[in-house]
């Protein structure tokens, strides 16, 4: 009897980026739990039996994936990007927090994945080659008195910014308000990356300005790089990449 669970991340969407590591867990699992469209992207298998589940039931999601591990199972929880980032290894631990004496001789492994902000950067060039902080815009687990206050320190800070969920149908002004702060704190000396799709085949990314951004160049599926005041363009033969500079020059 196996009675596992490995918590793993399958990446931005392009197979390529799923790791060799988390691949092999996959192969050999005998469930996987996960939010559908995650599950919906593992390769089909005969002898794996899938269980996904809607959006925002990650701590149920969680507990029966050690309820199926304690029963035997080889259990994968499936991410997208890293399972750390924003997803399920803290809900898996968050679970365990309320213990339950059949979980006690289940095995935990949390195995990495690419995160849609590293394919983004990667994507055009390295604007998260200095100090970054990454901040998920959804205001469902936090206030957003907490995101805005984290916002202005950033900003503050001059760090790159990375944001995840930027704009939802239910909270559309959660990102227009990200903008205003972000206006006020840095003036017109940021560039902003959105990010769509990133890694797929109908990826688009489109580089502006901070004073010229609007709300609807994000939506869930827009992964929202904001450079520091450091980051610039470099241009090489048609191709024009954003970075950071590994150095900081402090302006006198």
């Amino acid at each position: 009897m196996s009675k596992t669970v490995t918590i793993v991340g399958i990446g931005p969407g392009e197979q390529g980026f799923v790791t060799p590591e988390v691949s092999a867990a996959i192969a050999r699992a005998t469930d996987a739990v996960g939010y559908i469209p995650y599950i919906e992207r593992l390769p089909a298998r005969p002898d794996l039996v899938c269980h996904p589940s809607d959006n925002r039931v990650e701590l149920d999601r969680a507990r029966h994936a050690l309820d199926l591990a304690a029963a035997g199972g080889d259990v994968v929880v499936v991410s997208s990007g890293d399972p750390s980032v924003f997803a399920m290894s803290a809900a898996v631990f968050e679970a365990m927090e309320t213990p339950s004496a059949a979980w006690a001789d289940v095995n935990i492994t949390v195995l990495p994945g690419i995160t849609a902000m590293l394919a983004a950067s990667a994507a055009i060039g390295a604007p998260l080659g200095h100090d970054f902080c990454c901040i998920n815009l959804s205001d469902n687990l936090k206030p957003w008195d907490i995101i805005e206050r984290r916002l202005r320190l950033a900003a503050q800070g001059d760090f790159a910014m990375a944001f995840y969920n930027p704009r939802s149908t239910s909270r559309p002004h959660g990102f227009e308000k990200t903008l205003q702060v972000l206006k006020e704190e840095c003036g017109d000396n940021r560039l902003v990356i959105f990010a769509r799709n990133v890694s797929r085949p109908d990826q688009t990314i489109r580089v502006v300005p901070l004073q010229e951004t609007t709300p609807d160049m994000a939506d869930m599926r827009t992964v929202v790089i904001v450079g520091s005041s450091k980051t610039k363009t470099v241009q090489h033969g048609e191709q024009k990449f954003v970075y950071t500079p590994r150095y900081y020059e402090v302006d006198v």
